[in-house]
């Protein structure tokens, strides 16, 4: 019986002391565990050591990197441009300090108190000519004004002006600034006397006020004679489809070189704003001009030394076609040294024709506009043969033409 009881006692004790055992390996085994965890943990945590020259070279590699995406994105925009458009930018950066806005200022008298007071009448542009401060713009532009106000490009001053010289004819007048800017940038002279349709240009003016506005468009077509502000039609004018519109009176129409071809001078249109047929005075004949105005003040032209008839009183009179001479100058006039004859009157009242001038040359004149567009291709001094009708009998008259001004 004692024995049964040891071996059971005996037998309690090996499962025990096994159970023991196992439990002391598996604590064993979770303390190694979390051992190396923790030493891992820290291994992570542990911070990266980094000298301070280390810290500046890679910031100011970061940095350049940085500057030199910068630049590669610039250059790929520049690089997306098409060549039109970096032309036409180009263009407008060479020539927007060269344009002006112009400002009219007259004179009124103030019915209250009456005292004169100053009102602008209208704005327009103009280019520079040259570096002693002279502008160039349209006549109907000053037409009226007591004095002008100047804008240029990024500047907000206004800079006073007077006009120093003037052409109906050719709606052509010369500014000159009583006070300057330090630096102007005066325009450069194209020729147009070259053009052709279909050629690139650009207008830039300032449209309904709005400063240094560029359009672009195309020579729509050359040689047009445009009835101009002087009551005589302007010959060789340029067309063109650039955008021109109120206040673009006066401004420059540039090529694609950036150099000055004409002057936006008129448009056609019924509402007064631009339908795409604006008109601009060539620069050749702005060339022929501008020094003559800023020399004597007014154009100095070739002429006959008449006085003609109006066309539309021709006309009325049944006459088809010349041009009647209504009087002769003077005495010392070429057409007095020539003998030509005006219209006269007798002792009853009656009027009776005088010359009538048919050729100029051997090219008819069958409008006053003729006898100008012949004799702008002349210059004082110049010996023309005249083909005249007196009462019936054609004859032909040789003529010294003399200084005329406006």
């Amino acid at each position: 019986m004692n024995n049964n009881n040891n071996n059971n006692n005996n037998k309690r004790k090996r499962i025990l002391f096994s159970k023991l055992f196992t439990l002391s390996l598996i604590i064993a085994g979770v303390t190694i565990a979390l051992i190396i965890n923790t030493s891992s943990n820290k291994s992570n945590k542990s911070p990266k050591v980094t000298s301070s020259v280390d810290v500046d070279t890679s910031a100011a590699f970061a940095s350049l990197e940085t500057n030199s995406a910068s630049a590669a994105e610039k250059e790929k925009e520049a690089s997306d441009l098409l060549e039109y458009e970096k032309n036409t930018i180009n263009v407008y950066k060479k020539n927007a300090a060269a344009v002006v806005n112009i400002t009219n200022v007259q004179l009124a008298l103030n019915r209250y108190d009456l005292s004169t007071v100053e009102i602008p009448q209208g704005a327009g542009s103009g280019f520079i000519w040259n570096t002693d401060g002279y502008i160039v713009t349209n006549f109907h532009v000053v037409q009226g004004g007591n004095h002008f106000l100047i804008s240029f490009h990024q500047d907000k001053k206004q800079y006073k002006a007077k006009v120093v010289g003037y052409s109906p004819r050719k709606d052509i007048a010369v500014l000159k600034l009583d006070d300057k800017p330090s630096n102007l940038s005066p325009i450069t002279l194209g020729i147009s006397k070259n053009l052709q349709v279909g050629q690139k240009v650009m207008a830039i003016g300032n449209p309904f006020g709005l400063d240094h506005t560029l359009s672009t468009g195309i020579v729509s077509a050359i040689g047009r004679e445009i009835p101009g502000f002087g009551g005589v039609k302007i010959e060789g004018m340029i067309q063109t489809d650039a955008s021109i519109n109120p206040g673009n009176s006066g401004g420059p129409l540039i090529d694609s070189r950036g150099n000055l071809i004409g002057m936006n001078t008129m448009i056609f249109s019924k509402s007064g704003t631009s339908a795409g047929v604006g008109f601009a005075l060539p620069v050749d004949t702005i060339n022929l001009m501008v020094p003559q105005l800023i020399k004597h003040g007014r154009e100095i032209r070739p002429g006959l030394g008449i006085s003609p008839l109006e066309d539309r009183i021709r006309v009325s009179l049944g006459i088809p076609n010349g041009v009647v001479i209504r009087s002769v100058a003077s005495k010392k006039s070429a057409a007095a040294a020539a003998g030509l004859k005006g219209i006269s009157r007798d002792n009853f009242g009656n009027y009776h024709l005088g010359d009538i001038i048919l050729a100029i040359d051997g090219v008819n004149t069958d409008t006053l506009d003729d006898i100008y567009s012949i004799l702008d291709n002349h210059k004082v001094g110049d010996v023309v043969e005249l083909t005249i009708l007196r009462g019936e009998t054609t004859k032909k008259v040789k003529l010294t033409l003399m200084k005329l001004s406006d």
